[in-house]
């Protein structure tokens, strides 16, 4: 019976003043934060691509925790997240996204800054692919990852969606 809650992914509506987007987590942890104002569509399909095995089942409950430090983040009562996440990908992949939690709040690095800090200096479209999936925005702060030029570029959030989370960060 065990392992048939691991196969569960919990999921909900995350809204909060002007911010509403899927959050979903399994019982290791906070496994996808989505797009801002994007459709259900966009959890669903990242579920069957990413854990096939797993049912998405709706509650709201099991998420209260991430709900709550989304929230603290959003009105800066809190600068980094201490909910444990379940995220899922390459060697590569898991080693960009752990780099981005090192970025301190309220800074951002260039993408070159990443390739710099994983040792891998000629990977910098690589380490844009990586960002370019991580899939817990916020808590995995992708959006401090700007161009070498110090401008905003691509964020799978929308660049809006970034200009909203920097503001947030430099207040």
């Amino acid at each position: 019976m065990a392992s048939k809650t691991n196969q569960t992914i919990y999921w909900t509506l995350f809204t909060y003043e002007k911010w509403s987007m899927y959050i979903a987590a399994t019982s290791k942890g906070l496994c996808y934060v989505g797009s801002k104002n994007q459709a259900f569509e966009g959890l669903s399909n990242w579920a069957k691509k990413r854990l096939p095995q797993y049912t998405l089942v709706q509650n709201e409950q099991k998420l209260q925790p991430y709900v709550d430090e989304l929230i603290e983040y959003l009105k800066r009562q809190r600068t980094t997240f201490s909910c444990p996440v379940h995220i899922t990908g390459t060697p590569f992949q898991l080693t960009v996204w752990n780099a981005l939690c090192d970025i301190p709040y309220g800074q951002t690095y260039s993408y070159s800054n990443i390739a710099e800090l994983i040792q891998k200096p000629k990977s910098v479209r690589a380490v844009g692919t990586a960002i370019g999936t991580n899939p817990v925005l916020i808590v995995i702060p992708c959006h401090r990852v700007i161009g070498k030029n110090g401008k905003l570029t691509g964020f799978r959030g929308g660049l809006e969606m970034k200009k909203q989370l920097l503001t947030l960060e430099k207040q």
